[in-house]
């Protein structure tokens, strides 16, 4: 029999501790709390996202029916529903969001020189939104229609290893823009952004700041065209232009030059046109970088299919974002485990194998390791036979 610690505590190793409890101490997590700390809280609601909890009845069955496993998970006894349930609502959520960045930084550290399909040295970020319909009984700080509820996250997705950099939940309402306000721009940086984000004024801070944005032109943008560069055709490339905003308010809000690229996209059949304040990357490379930019929207759809994200175990704002911002922890710490570990895992299957094994007392490796499958022969029949003839 195995006598070690269980997966679950192995994979809470990764959390750095210390810097969790500068977390808690900043925003006094613990105050005036006896018995469930925000450990143990963080501990419940990993839980929860590793093993596809649907209620805080559920939760509390399951905790409860293995009580003999929960030393070893780290909890010191079973939780009730209404606990985890008080704790969601009055902790601050900015002490998991705080620990979310402190594992994203991590995280980026480990996947700082993968590739992801472009050869660029500069970092470069997709930004885009999803939306969480809810219900506006339940959610009413989260009105987005007249008899509809809704939040947004909105995420700046770092290419390199798709770790999301930031991530701010707002109201279904709030429009994709003014996300831009709240990002602080890094010189040399590429910023991918649907033509949803157009806003010229915020582009020029961009642009001012030394950073580079690529995004979609739309239909009706008023232009003039200052030169055109050769393309070759056979990439998909029609046109690689010099042009300069003609617009009554754009000319007005971005006076600079900008870079129109038109870009055929042989497996959709569709043309596209692209932004940028770039002028020295291959036309190329920016059309390879807008394509990259599905990355985020792949993020989206892998966070709502395997976290819990669209079921929520509390119905205040501080209960929802404290259940995302552990949400986006966990899948961090699952990007960390497969980084420092190797598994020839994907996430997905990384994730499904954990939700199996947690309370196995084994290393944590041994379930992520593939099968030697090419070395596996016929297997021996040594099994007696019941009868002789």
């Amino acid at each position: 029999m195995n006598s070690g610690r269980s997966v679950f505590a192995q994979l809470m190793d990764y959390i750095p501790r210390y810097q969790f409890q500068v977390c808690v101490d900043r925003y006094h997590g613990n105050s005036y709390v006896k018995s469930f700390p925000c450990w143990d809280q963080f501990l419940c609601m990993a839980f929860v996202q590793l093993t596809y909890r649907e209620s805080l009845r559920d939760i509390e069955t399951c905790l409860r029916s293995m009580p003999t496993k929960l030393y070893h998970m780290g909890l010191r006894d079973a939780v009730a529903r209404s606990t985890l349930a008080d704790a969601n609502e009055r902790r601050a959520w900015r002490i998991y969001a705080d620990l979310a960045q402190a594992l994203i930084r991590t995280a980026r550290d480990l996947y700082l020189h993968d590739p992801f399909g472009v050869d660029l040295e500069q970092t470069a970020y997709a930004l885009d939104s999803t939306t969480i319909d809810l219900c506006l009984t339940l959610f009413p700080w989260a009105q987005f229609r007249k008899h509809k509820a809704a939040v947004k996250l909105h995420t700046l997705l770092d290419l390199r290893g798709s770790i999301p950099t930031f991530i701010r939940m707002t109201a279904g309402k709030v429009h994709d823009v003014n996300i831009l306000d709240e990002i602080l721009p890094e010189p040399g940086s590429f910023y991918v952004m649907d033509r949803g984000t157009i806003n010229f004024a915020r582009l020029l801070i961009l642009a001012r700041a030394s950073a580079f944005y690529i995004t979609r032109a739309k239909q009706n943008l008023q232009v003039h065209r200052r030169y055109s560069h050769p393309v070759d055709p056979s990439t998909g490339l029609r046109c690689d232009q010099v042009i300069s905003l003609t617009g009554v308010k754009t000319a007005k809000d971005y006076p600079d030059s900008l870079r129109r690229i038109h870009y055929f996209d042989s497996e959709t059949e569709r043309r596209l046109t692209f932004l940028t304040n770039n002028f020295s990357l291959p036309a190329r490379n920016i059309a390879l970088l807008y394509k990259c930019r599905w990355r985020v929207e792949l993020f989206f759809k892998w966070i709502k299919q395997h976290l819990r994200i669209k079921a929520f175990y509390g119905t205040s704002e501080n209960a929802v974002k404290t259940q995302v911002w552990i949400a986006v922890s966990v899948y961090v710490l699952v990007a960390i485990l497969k980084k420092r570990l190797h598994p020839d895992r994907s996430l997905y299957t990384i994730l499904q194998i954990l939700s199996l094994s947690l309370f196995e007392k084994l290393p944590i490796l041994e379930p992520l390791t593939k099968p030697a499958l090419e070395n596996w022969g016929v297997v021996p029949n040594n099994q007696l036979n019941l009868c002789d003839f």
